[in-house]
């Protein structure tokens, strides 16, 4: 199937070297392919009885040259747990195909592709990648793609692939829409196509030089199931034309796509009302479920000592948290509940300088902070700074409307084009056109009744301070330290650069983020746990010596002067070598004496020993860290669960879990995988601590109006469904976890969260505060049975 995609007699995406004709042969590609692509077969042990599904004839390299890449070159190619299945009759008479097998217990199954001989073509500048393939399983593939040049990514795209999909899947190389900068995770597409259309996997990298790559690798993360699928005709192609209105009247008065319908979108305010008063009606008699206590614990199960506050006990060889009550309790329920994050950029910024100020006492990071009321006198300031996202919006109020309370402003970005600048909440706009004047209060109830309702036992992290005074849904308080402290810098500073827990104003910022959580908590039992901090950038849990190690190095290149950590790490290097000659011998360094080490040194190679003491220094690191959170919370809140550090998969190192284990009551990380593979996640048998999972979620693009599926997708809202109580299921299934936290409540907009751009769909809710039916209906499933499933697999 090649859909809608629109073929072009001319060459203006390929620009070839003098002398090459536009028209090539078709064995250029069919027999340099043939070549990569047969060297798989000949591993018998992999091989299986031919498919025999029925399948429609692909198209084969030069029957159009200017739809395939007349110049793709993969002479070879190589393995990573992936699995090639060569059938013994190619009923397809397509020669540049391979039968792939991702094994479901290698955490990331690659097959990878040399193409470094590309370079007879010297650039591509108006291009997309295209290739074939046949899903032969009855469940979606979440299938990832690189552009690499060496060891570095210069593009990484991702899809779901539907069950039995046969077809073309495609996304844009080169071109308009990659060189636009509008701020989003994922774009809107700039044609249309009735093809699957790869999305940017992160922000993309804007301005980059994409021509320069020498590899192309498919691959797949964490699968629960072995799951196999034929790859076939690797094509560049000629972009269509871009559609001039791409970008133009993308959200309606709502904030909902004008692009797309589906069940959940609203078309009027007295629908959005008549939804409103049809599920007030319908969560009238919400309550407590019948098998839980007040606090959401398990009443049938076996009881434990109460203390008044949740703990943890590991009770018949499996790990719980305990509530206030004694009964065991699993932590499960969304993360994000708050009006944070629901503003995006309106292409609008005031001329004013002081509105931008930020104190260096904050204790709120930006992205953290609700509706900002911005003055009438400065308003009148505003003006069109892009006039792009301007016109992404078919309505915004004006100031004298009485939506314009939901104006705010972004005194900075993380990612993006815009720096600062005016932003606007839809979904909080919808609440006051749901409820009126009261429309806080109103949304406060019905996410109450809608939570016992579904069948959750608690919040997640982040949310909205109102809430901790209901005593209805146990939740879980948070701070950040922030403030004017050293930091380092990793290879990756994803969402800044790592604090420098050595420097003393690392422990008082500490110390009053954690004195203002206490005053929010008030000692209530309610409160289930703290998380302080996110996702920081300690490190890669595999990878290169930078990658795993650069904030150590970074550490290591300062000066102790200048770097509490610096002078910290020359300590224990001094502890542990005496001399400076001990130090050289060991490194295979010539530093003439300690002094001279102290001014900053940097690396060229790295041996054994000297990667042995970088382990060393990141665990130190992380001790300090750890050690400053955890004894700050014990003298400040004794009574409440230090639920630790919410690591990333890109963000933990074993260095820094070894770290946290003597401070933290459980350790916690975001999992954004199919589920908890068992094999990647073993070693958490190893460490006997529970664990919690501070996010997960699963997402589509197909149907929900959204560009972006979120990190892991689903090729529809069934499918996600699906995919939620396959995830659940792995995670009850093991005797450490104690709960897992859905990120996040509400949509993220479609023109792009102002913080970053992401624009996923990955909300419970719309952004017209409309649950998703398919999603819920999965979600209060596998809640009715939650307790007994957790405890019955464990026995």
């Amino acid at each position: 199937m090649t859909g809608s995609y629109s073929k072009f007699s001319h060459n203006r995406g390929f620009r070839l070297k003098q002398g090459q004709s536009k028209v090539f042969k078709l064995t250029c590609l069919a027999t340099c392919l043939t070549a990569a692509l047969s060297l798989a077969g000949c591993d018998s042990n992999n091989a299986r009885e031919p498919s025999t599904r029925q399948t429609t004839e692909l198209v084969s390299a030069g029957q159009n040259a200017d739809y395939l890449l007349p110049h793709s070159v993969f002479k070879n190619h190589s393995l990573d747990g992936v699995l090639v299945i060569e059938p013994e009759e190619n009923k397809k008479n397509v020669k540049n195909r391979l039968e792939l097998s991702f094994p479901k217990n290698v955490h990331m199954p690659s097959i990878t592709f040399d193409v470094r001989e590309i370079n007879e073509i010297e650039q591509f500048t108006d291009n997309n990648l295209a290739f074939d393939v046949d899903n032969y399983n009855e469940t979606s593939l979440h299938l990832y793609v690189d552009i690499l040049h060496g060891e570095e990514v210069k593009q990484r795209h991702s899809v779901s692939i539907p069950a039995n999909y046969q077809g073309t899947v495609f996304f844009p190389f080169s071109g308009e829409e990659v060189a636009a900068d509008i701020g989003f995770w994922g774009d809107p597409p700039s044609w249309n196509s009735e093809e699957l259309r790869m999305i940017w996997r992160s922000w993309k990298k804007v301005g980059e030089d994409y021509q320069g790559f020498d590899q192309l690798r498919f691959f797949v993360i964490g699968n629960l199931e072995t799951k196999t699928m034929e790859l076939s005709n690797v094509r560049f192609r000629e972009n269509p034309e871009t559609n001039p209105l791409w970008l133009s009247k993308l959200v309606d008065m709502f904030g909902q796509s004008t692009r797309v319908d589906n069940n959940v979108k609203v078309t009027s305010n007295t629908e959005l009302r008549e939804r409103a008063q049809r599920e007030a009606e319908a969560l009238s008699s919400a309550a407590v479920w019948n098998d839980r206590s007040q606090y959401g614990g398990w009443t049938k199960g076996p009881k434990q000592q109460g203390t008044g506050f949740f703990r943890t006990q590991k009770v018949n060889g499996q790990w719980w948290m305990v509530d206030p009550e004694g009964y065991l309790f699993f932590s499960h329920g969304p993360a994000n509940v708050r009006m944070a994050n629901t503003t995006t950029y309106t292409g609008m910024d005031y001329n004013n300088s002081e509105l931008r100020k930020i104190d260096s006492d904050e204790l709120t990071p930006e992205d953290s902070i609700d509706i900002v009321s911005v003055p009438k006198a400065i308003r009148e300031t505003a003006t069109v700074v892009s006039k792009v996202r301007r016109d992404m919006f078919e309505w915004l109020p004006s100031y004298d409307d009485p939506l314009a309370k939901h104006y705010s402003y972004r005194r900075t970005s993380h990612k993006g084009p815009i720096e600062h600048g005016e932003t606007f909440s839809f979904y909080r706009a919808n609440l006051e056109r749901k409820y009126g004047d009261e429309y806080l209060s109103q949304w406060e109830e019905i996410t109450l009744k809608r939570m016992h309702e579904w069948g959750f036992t608690s919040f997640g992290n982040w949310v909205d301070p109102m809430f901790y005074d209901s005593e209805r849904i146990p939740y879980f308080a948070n701070g950040w330290i922030i403030g004017e402290f050293k930091t380092l810098s990793g290879h990756v500073n994803h969402w800044g650069e790592m604090p420098d827990p050595f420097d003393p104003e690392f422990a008082k910022r500490a110390r009053i983020t954690i004195e203002k959580i206490a005053e929010e908590v008030s000692g209530s039992p309610w409160c289930a746990g703290i998380f302080i901090d996110n996702e920081k950038s300690w490190g890669e849990r595999e990878g290169s010596v930078q990658q795993k190690y650069g904030v150590i190095l970074d550490g290591l290149s300062k000066s102790s002067k200048d770097s509490p950590a610096k002078q910290a790490f020359s300590n224990a290097l001094k502890n542990k070598y005496k001399t400076i000659d001990n130090l050289n011998n060991a490194w295979q360094t010539d530093y003439p004496n300690w002094q001279y080490f102290e001014t900053g040194v940097n690396f060229n190679t790295h041996g054994k020993n000297l990667v042995n003491d970088l382990s060393m220094l990141l665990e130190l690191l992380g001790e300090q860290y750890f050690s400053v959170v955890h004894n700050t919370l014990e003298d400040v809140l004794p009574h409440h669960l230090y639920m630790g550090a919410r690591m990333a998969n890109w963000g933990m190192p074993d260095e820094i879990i070894k770290a946290s284990l003597k401070y933290s009551d459980a350790l916690s990380f975001n999992i954004y995988e199919e589920g908890m593979q068992p094999e990647f996640w073993a070693f958490l048998d190893e460490i006997d601590l529970p664990v919690v999972i501070g996010e997960f979620h699963i997402g589509t693009a197909t149907d929900s109006g959204l560009y972006n599926p979120g990190i892991v997708h689903a090729s529809d809202q069934t499918d996600r469904a699906r995919m939620y109580t396959e995830y659940m299921e792995s995670v009850i299934s093991k005797p450490y976890m104690i709960g897992a936290h859905w990120f996040q409540y509400i949509d993220e907009p479609i023109t792009g969260r102002a913080h970053d751009g992401e624009n996923a769909n990955i909300g419970l809710v719309t952004v017209a505060d409309v649950p998703y039916p398919e999603l819920i209906e999965a979600m209060t499933t596998f809640n009715k049975d939650l307790y007994k499933k957790k405890f019955d697999k464990n026995q």
